[in-house]
C-alpha cells in the first residue's frame, strides 16, 4: 500500500473535505478523489460515505484512521531512532508559512540555518495562516510560522516575535504628513485587504471590533491575495492599506510608499506552530532552536 494514499486518505478523514484536504496537500481534488479510490480498491470497502454535500466516514474508514494515526506516529519515531543513533542531524522538514513571513523573514533564516545544518533537506509550503494551521493539524508539515492567534489548544503555538503592522499610503496622499493615523480615518479611504483565511484580515478584524468601529469598510474592500498585489495596487493610488512594517522596507527606502503608525498601534505575534508529539526529532529542535536565537536577533527588524 502506497504511504501517499494514507496520506491522502487521513487528510480527508480529518478535514472531512475533498476540496480543503486538495488545498491542504497541493493536490488537485480529482487526484484526491483517485487515491481514495485506490484505497478503497485495496480493502474492498467504502471509507467514505458522500451524501448531499456532506463526508462522513464508514465504520471501515474509522478502523482505517485510527491505525492511519498509530503508523504516522511510529514511522516517526522510527526515523527519529535512527538518527539518534547515528548522531545525525539530517533528513528532511516541510516548513510552512504564511504569505508575509514566507517572503520577508523565513529566506533568510533558512539561508542561514541550512548554511550551518547542510544535510538537513527543507522544504516550504505557503498559504494563509488558515492553511498553514490545517496543514500542522494534519501532519502534512512539521512546523508553522504564522500570523496572529491560534486558538487550536492541541498545538503547540511558541511565539516568535513582535510584528508592527502599519497603515501605507502613496507618497501624495494626505495621510502622509500625519505622524499617526486613528483607524476611522483610515476606513474613510477607500481601503485595501487581503482575502478570507489571511492572519493580516483577521488581526484587522479584531483591532476594528476592539476600537467599537463596524466592519462594512472590510466588507467593500479591494480584496488581494498577497503583500505584494497589496503594495502594489496602492502604490498605484488605488486605495490604502494595512501591512506589517517588515514587508515594506524596499517601498520606504525607494519612497514609492509612505508609513503611518497607527494610534493606537496595532502589533501582533508571529508564531511557531507544531503538534504535541511524544518524540523529538532532531533537526526540528536544532531548527527551533536556531529559529528562537534568530528571531531575538532580529525583534526589531522593520519596526517604523
Amino acid at each position: 500500500m502506497s504511504d501517499r494514499r494514507l496520506q491522502v486518505f487521513h487528510a480527508v478523514a480529518k478535514l472531512l473535505s475533498f476540496t480543503k484536504a486538495a488545498e491542504v496537500l497541493h493536490m488537485t481534488q480529482p487526484a484526491v478523489t483517485f487515491q481514495i479510490r485506490q484505497l478503497e480498491d485495496q480493502f474492498d470497502t467504502r471509507l467514505f460515505d458522500r451524501t448531499h454535500n456532506r463526508v462522513s466516514l464508514t465504520e471501515a474508514g474509522r478502523i482505517v484512521y485510527e491505525y492511519s494515526e498509530r503508523i504516522f506516529e511510529q514511522y516517526n519515531e522510527m526515523e527519529n531512532a535512527i538518527r539518534e543513533m547515528t548522531d545525525d542531524i539530517s533528513g528532511s522538514l516541510t516548513i510552512g508559512a504564511s504569505t508575509t513571513i514566507s517572503e520577508y523573514m523565513l529566506p533568510a533564516l533558512l539561508g542561514e540555518f541550512n548554511a550551518h545544518n547542510p544535510e538537513v533537506r527543507l522544504r516550504l509550503r505557503v498559504s494563509n495562516t488558515e492553511g498553514i494551521v490545517s496543514m500542522v493539524e494534519n501532519n502534512v508539515i512539521d512546523l508553522g510560522v504564522v500570523e496572529g492567534t491560534v486558538n487550536n489548544k492541541n498545538l503547540i503555538v511558541e511565539v516568535c516575535r513582535k510584528d508592527e503592522l502599519v497603515v501605507i499610503v502613496p507618497p501624495n496622499h494626505p495621510l502622509a504628513k500625519n505622524s499617526s493615523v486613528k483607524l476611522a480615518d483610515v476606513m474613510s479611504n477607500r481601503f485595501i485587504c487581503r482575502e478570507e483565511g489571511s492572519g493580516t484580515r483577521e488581526v484587522i478584524m479584531d483591532y476594528l471590533f476592539s476600537l467599537g468601529l463596524e466592519k462594512p469598510g472590510m466588507n467593500t474592500c479591494i480584496e488581494l491575495g498577497s503583500p505584494e498585489a497589496v503594495k502594489g495596487a496602492v502604490e498605484a493610488g488605488m486605495g490604502v492599506s494595512i501591512v506589517s512594517s517588515a514587508s515594506i522596507a524596499k517601498e520606504l527606502k525607494l519612497g514609492s510608499l509612505v508609513a503611518v503608525p497607527l494610534d493606537p498601534p496595532l502589533t501582533r505575534d508571529f508564531s511557531f506552530v507544531r503538534q504535541r508529539q511524544k518524540f523529538k526529532v532532531r533537526a526540528m529542535e536544532e531548527l527551533l532552536e536556531f529559529a528562537r536565537s534568530y528571531c531575538q536577533q532580529h525583534s526589531n527588524d522593520g519596526k517604523v
